[in-house]
Formats: C-alpha cells, sequence, structure tokens
C-alpha cells in the first residue's frame, strides 16, 4: 500500500494496484474563503501535479464541507469515477454535480476487491456540530487481502466511535486528522496533538499518519507540534507527520 499526503485531508492510496483518492480539495491557493479570518483558504497551493489526481478508480468523500469535497473536485473528476459516500444527502451533493455512480456507505461495500466500511465520528462537541450545523462526518475503514487494513478517523473529536472502530478492525494503519480546527468562539472539531497519543495506545502496534494541518486558517495544531508531542511521549517510530506530497509505502 501507499499512501500519498495531497494537501490536508486530501490522500491518494494505492491499495493493491487501485488507485482511491480520498476527499478531494482540488482548488488552487486562496480559491475559497476562510473559515475562521479573513485568510483564503487553502492556505498553500497543490505541489502534486494535478494531473496525477484526475484519474483515480474510486473517490471516496467522508463528507462534502469544501475543505473536503471543493468546486474544483466537482469539475475536474470525471462524472463517471465510483464514487463512495456517507449517506443520501451527500449522494445528492453529488449527483447533482453530474456524477453518475454514486453509492452511499449504509453497509460494508467491495469495489475492484477493496472492501470500504463506514465509521461513526463527531465533527466537534455536540453543542458545537449543532451551533455550527457542521452535520454528520463518517471516517472509513479500508481493507483488501494482502494488504494492511487502513482506518481513517475522518473529520472527528476524539469519542466512542473512534474506540469502537481500532476495536472492532484493528487496523494497522490510523490516519487522523489532527489540525485542532477551531471555528470562533466554539470548541474545537477535530483531534490534536494530544490525541495522536490516546489513539496510540488503543492500537499499540498500528502506524498512525497525522494530517489535515498547515492547509486552513481555522486549524492551530502545526506538524512540528504533533511531531514534538510524539517524541515527548516515546512514539515517533510509530508516528508518521508526511509533508505535502509525500508518499509512504506501508
Amino acid at each position: 500500500m501507499k499512501i500519498t499526503q495531497v494537501r490536508n485531508a486530501t490522500l491518494l492510496l494505492e491499495v493493491g494496484g487501485v488507485r482511491v483518492l480520498v476527499d478531494p480539495m482540488l482548488g488552487t491557493k486562496g480559491s475559497q474563503p476562510g473559515f475562521a479570518s479573513a485568510r483564503r483558504n487553502p492556505l498553500v497551493d497543490l505541489v502534486v501535479p494535478l494531473a496525477d489526481l484526475l484519474d483515480p478508480d474510486i473517490v471516496v468523500v467522508t463528507h462534502t464541507h469544501s475543505d473536503h469535497w471543493d468546486a474544483a473536485a466537482a469539475a475536474l473528476l470525471s462524472r463517471g469515477v465510483p464514487a463512495l459516500v456517507q449517506h443520501a444527502a451527500d449522494a445528492a451533493v453529488l449527483e447533482k454535480a453530474g456524477f453518475t455512480q454514486v453509492t452511499a456507505l449504509d453497509e460494508p461495500t467491495t469495489m475492484k476487491g477493496v472492501m470500504f466500511t463506514r465509521t461513526g465520528g463527531l465533527h466537534g462537541s455536540e453543542a458545537t456540530v449543532a451551533a455550527a450545523r457542521l452535520g454528520e462526518v463518517m471516517g472509513v475503514v479500508i481493507a483488501r487481502a494482502g494488504e494492511p487494513t487502513l482506518y481513517i478517523a475522518g473529520d472527528t473529536v476524539y469519542h466512542p466511535a473512534v474506540e469502537q472502530a481500532i476495536a472492532a478492525h484493528r487496523p494497522d494503519i490510523v490516519i487522523l486528522n489532527t489540525g485542532e480546527a477551531v471555528l470562533p468562539g466554539l470548541d474545537p472539531i477535530l483531534m490534536g496533538a494530544e490525541d495522536v497519543v490516546r489513539v496510540h495506545r488503543l492500537a499499540p502496534d498500528a502506524r498512525v499518519i497525522a494530517v489535515h494541518m498547515e492547509a486552513l486558517d481555522h486549524c492551530t495544531v502545526s506538524r512540528n507540534d504533533v511531531r514534538a508531542t510524539a517524541e515527548a511521549h516515546g512514539i515517533s517510530e510509530l508516528v508518521d507527520v508526511p509533508e505535502d506530497g509525500e508518499t509512504l509505502s506501508v
């Protein structure tokens, strides 16, 4: 398996030869308004050539917030690419944009020999989700015979659903969104550096990969914050914090 950190939560996976594009935010630097300031998002440009991202075998959209599914992704990706989303409401968003093979992950689904299973999460405290109308989000477990089992937690705070997913699926690799994003006047809506340690304790043999940092105006935790926290707890060898464009072979 190969995992390329594209930018923010956007990942390009190669799973047994199947190319899976996760949460595509493909717009240029500054192409959309900020979430918490006058700065425009994304804060950085793509370093992976756009052409390398436009021919996936499968697209996974954990939710349709604009930092996970933006106007550029909707405009540039093939309308016939199989896309997996969390529920019918998100399916309708993609279908309205012209996508013709959209599947809601109501149950484990196998495509091209790869199984995708939806997991739960909470995009902030319950009060924050309600106040900011953040809606539902999902994580996803990706499994194929002969490949490591990968759990992408998605846009969630540390939550019992994360614990349940790890206990049920025993992943070899866990990808966490650790930017600890904060909207004005509200609690964090993502995990942060200390949550990497908490997840490691749940899955001490798993490799943890931290992403969703340094690309959006409301993210407060940096890559160096995560690296320093991992080092302080003696788990650096089990925690990867890839730069944009970096590919990990696992």
